[in-house]
């Protein structure tokens, strides 16, 4: 366990208001072995072995050759299993860890539903903005040189290039519940044609107050629909999401555990000091290559941010107070490694898949454990293995 306490220089204990709007754990709550793995036995990792490859997958061959060219050669679990189950038009339910490769896993065979079906639309659902521009930027990577449209329809970005996007024909419409609202409301997305829809991450938009958007979209969509729906984890809520928007959906659960097995999880004890330093001299280790840390607040994520760079640490911030342009220009500079550390909110907590994080740390305690969970997912994704440090 990481034993650093510091008495100097000024706190960046970010307190007031969380950015999700609900409260943080209080101290006296933390349950402290819920954050540390090093110590427990862990259950062998037992490789999964597909029933099949990209190349028996039954969809169009352009596609097939498309996704192979681009080094898909083996399906993980979900897609192993969700990837038929949608090609026979399926409802279905996706429970899975983060980072498992379930965009693809809907994706790919919708794609093909979409090119042989005549005037077939999808509507993809997702909590936030980032996932959206994500899951649109991975389907434009999928269709090669098809002739294919998309229009990703969020917020923070011109509702007006949205409206005369829409004008024309698109395949799939890719968004956030609230900025689709708009538009329907507006007159310019007519739902009742769409036939498929993807709810993804499905909890996220839950947690978010999302629900009353999510019912009124679902009830002007078409009666007859294939509906897929995501999630990391299951409650009675989202049990009661699913009864309600899905006709007898095949299950498909590959998850395996709260978190993921090659995440390293430990706590940093905080004496009565200031966490930048220990943050900052955390930071200078070589390990500490690409960083993503959590904090509760917008103000205190940028400030965090802003604090970094003066120490020479490069540092872009990710918060609701920042536009969807300069969110966007933060998480690209990270990804290409022009920034070292990402300071965000939990807006970047869900669904986005940051390459080669090698850590993350929770400079504040997150306002729950799927909270925990999520965060600590952007890190040891895929075959590769990741640290997650939180400051106590």
């Amino acid at each position: 366990m990481y034993e650093r306490k510091f008495s100097r220089g000024r706190s960046f204990s970010n307190r007031g208001r969380s950015g999700s709007g609900r409260r943080g754990f209080s101290q006296k709550s933390i349950d402290v072995s819920r954050y540390i793995n090093t110590s427990v036995a862990q259950k062998e990792n037992i490789p999964y072995t597909p029933k099949h490859s990209f190349a028996d997958f039954a969809i169009e061959e352009g596609l097939k050759k498309n996704i192979i060219e681009k080094g898909y050669v083996t399906p993980t679990a979900i897609q192993d299993k969700a990837i038929p189950e949608v090609l026979l038009g399926h409802d279905v339910v996706g429970i899975a860890n983060t980072g498992t490769g379930k965009t693809a896993a809907f994706l790919l065979p919708l794609i093909h539903k979409v090119y042989n079906g005549e005037n077939e639309q999808v509507l993809i659902l997702a909590p936030t903005r980032e996932l959206a521009i994500q899951i649109n930027d991975e389907f434009r990577g999928f269709i090669g040189k098809v002739k294919m449209h998309s229009v990703c329809a969020v917020g923070g970005t011109s509702i007006g290039n949205q409206i005369r996007e829409l004008r024309y024909f698109n395949s799939f419409v890719i968004g956030t519940p609230g900025r689709i609202k708009d538009l329907m409301d507006r007159g310019v997305l007519n739902l009742s044609k769409f036939k498929t829809v993807v709810l993804d991450e499905a909890d996220r938009m839950l947690d978010m107050g999302f629900i009353k958007d999510m019912r009124m979209v679902m009830s002007k969509m078409n009666k007859d629909r294939q509906t897929l729906f995501f999630s990391a984890t299951l409650s009675s809520e989202i049990e009661k999401l699913i009864s309600e928007f899905l006709k007898n959906p095949v299950r498909i659960s590959v998850k395996t555990g709260d978190t993921a097995k090659n995440v390293h999880q430990d706590v940093v004890r905080i004496g009565a000091g200031s966490k930048i330093e220990v943050l900052h001299d955390l930071l200078k280790k070589d390990e500490f290559e690409k960083v993503l840390v959590f904090g509760r607040t917008k103000h205190g994520v940028q400030k965090l941010s802003d604090e970094l760079s003066k120490r020479g640490v490069s540092s872009a911030a990710i918060h609701g107070n920042r536009n969807q342009v300069q969110r966007q220009r933060a998480l690209n500079d990270f990804k290409a490694n022009k920034a070292k550390v990402l300071v965000a909110t939990d807006v970047a907590a869900r669904g986005l898949d940051i390459p080669d994080v090698s850590h993350v740390i929770n400079f504040d305690i997150p306002g729950t454990h799927e909270d925990y969970i999520h965060r600590i997912g952007r890190t040891g994704r895929g075959d590769k293995t990741g640290k997650a440090l939180t400051f106590i």
